[in-house]
């Protein structure tokens, strides 16, 4: 599988400072923290967590929309960590976003022409086929070329993310970051818009980064899963073992917490409960951060944050007593 990964992180950090108003030490939000990932060329890679463990952040350091702190980035094999990298300039239009907010993320004074338009004008081609090109797309995401003179006002929230989907396809990339593109849609649009990622993602041959609180979702589209917690990977499998048999406490509870969607039945699986604190995003310590919250946690929890290992299979977990949990 080596040769098929599309694009990955060594060591990858992406930390925000924190102002101080005494003048102390300064001191930094760890929103991501020493990832390693490798994702592979076709697939779909959902990932999973509370709000504010990093998610967003991971993808949008990954496709170069922040600076990342420390660590690589390669993309096909090449290093592009580095913004002002003549090779950055080479792929910027294989990685694009597909945002939350389907609103906020469009122009509000521009029509859907001047919005899809916008991506194309540093491809130098011809305005002719740059409105074939819109009509196309416009196509494949379910509008048609009549939506073109209208405004993201005049749309629904469904319609508005089509827009969206269509902006990101027009240029032809490879790599998509879908950051949560569901969470802003009604229930009933939100799995009309999932089949049709997936439809789109076998006909231009696409990779996802895939991004959602809702699991049953990511479980359906995904191929791999990857679960954060405070910046961190915890743990990594394909879909079906990490429902099956999650090995992390965290991704224990996280996948507990699921409501069973018959009412009428009783959720035959055992809750697992965490407590505690959840421990500080900007602090130094080099304690596993679930640590304060965990039950199984040891005396090395307290002292050394673990790294993620292969248990079995590639389904791989940061956790130190993995195979005591789940012996």
């Amino acid at each position: 599988m080596e040769n098929n990964v599309l694009i990955s992180a060594k060591g990858l950090k992406k930390y925000f400072p924190v102002s101080s108003f005494l003048g102390g030490k300064k001191k930094y939000i760890r929103a991501v923290d020493d990832i390693d990932l490798e994702i592979y060329k076709g697939e779909t890679f959902g990932l999973v967590g509370e709000s504010g463990c990093g998610k967003s952040t991971l993808g949008k350091t990954l496709i170069r929309m922040y600076e990342p702190t420390a660590g690589k980035i390669y993309y096909k094999g090449e290093d592009i960590t580095d913004r002002k990298s003549n090779k950055i300039k080479s792929v910027k239009n294989s990685m694009q976003i597909i945002f939350q907010d389907p609103y906020s993320s469009l122009n509000p004074f521009w029509n859907v022409e001047e919005i899809l338009s916008e991506p194309l004008k540093n491809l130098k081609i011809k305005k002719s086929d740059m409105y074939e090109r819109i009509k196309l797309i416009l196509n494949k995401v379910g509008m048609s070329e009549y939506d073109l003179i209208k405004f993201p006002y005049e749309f629904s929230g469904g319609q508005r993310q089509r827009i969206g989907i269509a902006r990101a396809l027009l240029v032809n990339p490879e790599f998509i970051m879908c950051d949560e593109p569901i969470a802003a849609l009604d229930v009933s649009i939100q799995a009309q818009v999932v089949n049709m990622l997936q439809d789109l993602q076998k006909e231009f041959g696409l990779t996802y980064l895939f991004t959602a609180h809702d699991l049953s979702m990511v479980r359906y589209i995904s191929n791999r899963i990857g679960v954060m917690y405070l910046g961190s990977l915890v743990e990594i499998a394909n879909s079906k073992s990490l429902f099956k048999k999650p090995l992390h406490p965290y991704t224990k509870a996280l996948l507990s917490a699921v409501p069973s969607p018959d009412p009428s039945k009783k959720n035959i699986k055992e809750k697992v409960k965490i407590s505690g604190e959840v421990s500080q995003v900007f602090t130094d310590s080099n304690a596993c951060r679930f640590a304060p919250r965990c039950i199984y946690k040891t005396k090395i929890c307290e002292k050394e944050c673990p790294k993620l290992r292969d248990i079995e299979g590639g389904h791989r977990v940061a956790c130190h007593n993995a195979e005591s949990i789940n012996s």
